[in-house]
């Protein structure tokens, strides 16, 4: 038995986390207080959080553990579920996107080399405002992309 730091209870040690640098091996809150502490910094400071989380992604090592994932059989089978439930979900969207890339294969519609807002060649994606009409496509770099649908809202019905 062990009595946590914050809360002043008296709980098993199987409700504190493990720390080896504490002399019995285990942390001196429970495993409720830390979670609850985490939550309150996260949603205090969710800004720097969101930043700090979003330069870790891009760092070499997580790149390429990414990559190992995604080649492994968990990783596939991960993706083959996102896939699915994508599919599930946006039922519109999915549609549309098949209706695009077969359009552009059979030569009944030709990608973009530059963006239409900013000229730019980097990374062209096929943008719909209105999923309704999966023919009638604007091609945006991926950061106007993202920039329109953070300030927009797409048709889907």
């Amino acid at each position: 038995m062990k009595v946590c730091r914050e809360c002043n209870q008296e709980k098993s040690l199987d409700a504190f986390y493990k720390h080896s640098k504490m002399l019995d091996g285990h942390l001196n809150k429970c495993v409720e207080c830390v979670k609850e502490r985490i939550k309150k910094h996260r949603a205090n400071n969710i800004e720097k959080i969101n930043a700090y989380d979003r330069e870790r992604s891009k760092k070499p090592q997580r790149r390429l553990k990414n990559k190992e994932y995604a080649k492994s059989e968990k990783g596939k089978l991960a993706h083959k579920k996102s896939l699915q439930n994508y599919k599930t979900r946006y039922p519109l969207r999915y549609a549309t996107k098949v209706m695009t890339g077969n359009a552009i294969r059979d030569g009944k519609l030709v990608r973009a080399l530059n963006c239409s807002v900013c000229n730019s060649g980097k990374k062209i994606e096929g943008h719909h405002d209105d999923y309704t009409k999966p023919l009638d496509v604007r091609w945006l770099c991926e950061k106007c992309h993202k920039e329109w649908h953070k300030n927009n809202k797409p048709i889907y019905e």
